[in-house]
């Protein structure tokens, strides 16, 4: 059996590594396993699933607690399990100097897949972020990215151009996200909505990166031509308790779902009416995927790759001090779901064929 270890800060509920258990799961386990190496103490979001698939985790402090026992363990690690494979989940270059070290342990295919298009860091990071480039990419045999975005953004515009990053698209299961009638009335009777009101909903962090306040301000606009309408937010972070100060400022509390995270997501997705989404930045944005895969209409910032409008149905916008054209496209949105499978497959966001590629970018097959 191969066994491929992900490297990764912690396997919660962001998109990354939900990317990750999408891929897992569909995995054939009898050939391939997927272990990961975190670094946060507490049990993550997707740990016992993990352990229940025959994955296995393993705990080393990070860089910024010790850097040189992160160094000796995680050596350590790659040489007494033998890991040929390792795969470094990074959203700058700095990451891949774990990749040096699994390198000089012993790991024979050392992959970095870049998870965001940007890290909105002062003009140090992006110095570093450049370097990085220079120092590690030597130990980097595969470059994975979402998006072309996130390719240019993590490896460089050359190594882009020259088509030396592998795109692996965030595809999803289609027999798991599907729009279903039965969802909607049940999540809908579970949070007290009825069938005629306006659900908007977002999936994301409580954090900067993903512009919760902006999306308040749209909201709080929405209710001023749709009393009855409703916003449904799931994700947890850091900024959380700051919305939920600006939700009672602006008198909206109570218009206002904070779900947390949740494991039902497709069904979620059901129960909403627009997807609302004016994040900063993104590589990919998984939950734009998933939301598309339901045929749910959604309403986008234009700081996202435009690779993220699989149906071709997305609405980007600009994110200015005036949010009239959100709320706008909000009022013109149609509750008629559109269609995705077919589109989904044709252009390889179907889950199986995300499996292929990985394996083969990998060099696993």
């Amino acid at each position: 059996m191969k066994r491929v270890l992900c490297l990764i800060s912690g396997m919660n509920s962001g998109g990354a590594e939900t990317f990750l258990m999408k891929l897992y799961r569909k995995i054939d386990r009898n050939f391939y396993q997927m272990d990961f190496c975190v670094n946060i103490k507490e049990e993550g979001f997707y740990d016992k699933e993990i352990l229940e698939m025959g994955g296995r985790i393993y705990h080393i402090p990070s860089k910024s607690e010790n850097l040189r026992e992160f160094k000796k363990q995680l050596a350590e690690l790659i040489k007494n399990e033998k890991y040929e494979f390792v795969l470094r989940v990074t959203s700058n270059t700095m990451g891949f100097m774990d990749l040096k070290i699994a390198k000089k342990a012993g790991a024979k295919v050392c992959a970095a897949r870049s998870s965001n298009s940007s890290d909105a860091e002062g003009m140090k990071a992006k110095i570093l972020h450049i370097i990085g480039r220079r120092l590690y990419s030597r130990y980097v045999d595969v470059k994975i990215a979402p998006s072309d975005l996130a390719a240019i953004y993590t490896f460089g515009k050359k190594e882009y151009e020259k088509k030396n990053v592998c795109i692996l698209k965030n595809a999803v299961d289609l027999d798991v996200y599907k729009y279903s009638e039965t969802e909607r009335k049940r999540i809908r009777k579970e949070l007290e909505i009825s069938d005629g009101e306006l659900v908007c909903g977002h999936i994301g962090r409580f954090s900067k990166q993903k512009n919760h306040k902006y999306l308040i301000d749209v909201f709080s606009k929405i209710l001023e031509k749709r009393s009855d309408a409703k916003l449904i937010l799931i994700g947890k972070g850091e900024l959380e308790e700051e919305i939920i100060e600006q939700c009672e400022k602006f008198g909206i509390r109570n218009k206002v779902l904070f779900l947390g995270v949740r494991s039902d997501i497709p069904a979620l997705l059901s129960a909403m009416d627009v997807f609302i989404f004016p994040s900063l930045y993104e590589g990919m944005p998984n939950t734009v995927i998933e939301a598309q895969a339901t045929g749910l209409p959604c309403i986008i910032a234009n700081t996202i790759t435009k690779e993220a409008n699989v149906l071709g149905t997305v609405k980007f916008l600009p994110l200015s001090n005036s949010t009239d054209l959100w709320v706008n496209e909000v009022m013109n949105i149609s509750k008629i779901r559109y269609e995705s499978k077919e589109t989904f497959i044709n252009k390889g966001y179907e889950i199986n064929s995300s499996v292929e590629n990985f394996l083969n970018y990998m060099k696993m097959k």
